[in-house]
């Protein structure tokens, strides 16, 4: 995360809420300080920055954002063995599981998106994930088969889930992957678990995706840049305040096999990770769990489909797409009308 001073040889493009959360409008705790925390999680880093008055909670504070990610992995994690989500993918045909809390929200937030999207990101990919070397197998030398393909799309589809409230059944073959979601979901249960603690002004970043509250304590913002590479053009800064950012796209992870570049993002329609990925897709929610679940989605359906939708929707996208050259000699910008409404706030 970055909320330093914006480049002075860049143009930057700042987007403002358009309504302010509570602690902001309560006002700054002027007498606190901000304190910086962080750790492993789900494979990547966490950081919290929160306005804290008391030094000696910082340990306290810890603790219980640990605690928080370590119920979370319990139960979503696709590389724990004993995660809810892998004894789920383990069970026999037929069977039915009982979903703890945080699974069945990601389970329902997920098959959403997949509804919305007819798949472009789909809770049952764990077979293609893992076929692609994604996943816990770990990576392959090449690219797998046509047949291969087929095999694992066999097992794939969200449309075979049958839930009964609490209860999911496993019909047999199929593999939740969580990975496009569990991560945004992560950031907002961390900052309703710093919220819940008396620190109301926060910034959480899981893995590059974010979710702000508040403000600092002299009143400035949470200024986070979307983009801060110096191979996209136009840079956008946001105030997260109530708001939660999370991103996608090759620019971030791709392989090459030959003179093809695939984005570490598949499409479980296809059952192949893109082969030509919008360089960069942000999405901009109040809840980081559905950033980053769109923000895959979108990906997959590329920008015309993608801002069609998310015009209908009200989601606030921008596309950073390759302009016929690669490693960022050149790209444009597509954004969905509720972006340009944040772009178009006035400063406060």
């Amino acid at each position: 995360m970055d909320d330093g001073a914006p480049p002075a040889d860049r143009p930057v493009e700042l987007l403002i809420p358009a309504q302010f959360s509570a602690a902001t409008h309560a006002g700054p705790d002027r007498s606190a300080q901000v304190v910086a925390l962080s750790g492993i999680t789900m494979g990547t880093t966490w950081s919290v920055r929160c306005a804290m008055r008391a030094a000696d909670r910082q340990d306290a504070v810890k603790v219980g954002i640990e605690a928080v990610l370590a119920d979370l992995v319990a139960q979503l994690s696709h590389w724990e063995p004993s995660s809810a989500l892998c004894r789920y993918n383990a069970a026999p045909a037929g069977s039915w599981q009982q979903l703890p809390g945080d699974f069945a929200e990601v389970l329902d937030a997920a098959l959403r998106i997949a509804t919305a999207t007819d798949g472009a990101l789909d809770p049952t990919a764990g077979p293609l994930v893992d076929l692609w070397g994604f996943g816990p197998p770990g990576p392959r030398a090449r690219p797998p088969s046509k047949a291969e393909i087929e095999a694992a799309r066999s097992r794939v589809g969200w449309q075979k889930l049958r839930r009964d409230r609490d209860r999911l059944q496993q019909p047999g073959g199929i593999a939740l992957d969580f990975s496009a979601i569990a991560k945004g979901h992560a950031v907002d249960c961390v900052a309703l678990w710093l919220h819940s603690a008396g620190l109301p002004h926060h910034l959480v970043e899981i893995g590059g995706e974010l979710r702000g509250q508040g403000v600092k304590p002299d009143g400035s913002p949470w200024w986070v840049d979307i983009d801060g590479r110096a191979a996209i053009e136009a840079l956008a800064r946001i105030a997260l305040d109530g708001l939660s950012v999370a991103t996608s796209g090759d620019a971030y992870r791709h392989f090459e096999h030959g003179d093809q570049r695939y984005a570490h993002t598949l499409d479980p329609r296809s059952g192949a990770p893109l082969a030509d990925a919008p360089a960069v897709v942000t999405v901009i929610h109040p809840l980081c769990r559905e950033a980053d679940g769109w923000s895959t989605a979108l990906s997959v359906l590329g920008p015309d489909a993608g801002l069609l939708l998310a015009d209908q929707l009200g989601l606030a996208v921008r596309y950073v797409l390759h302009d016929g050259l690669r490693d960022g000699e050149r790209s444009h910008i597509r954004c969905s009308r509720a972006w340009s409404v944040l772009a178009d706030q006035e400063n406060p």
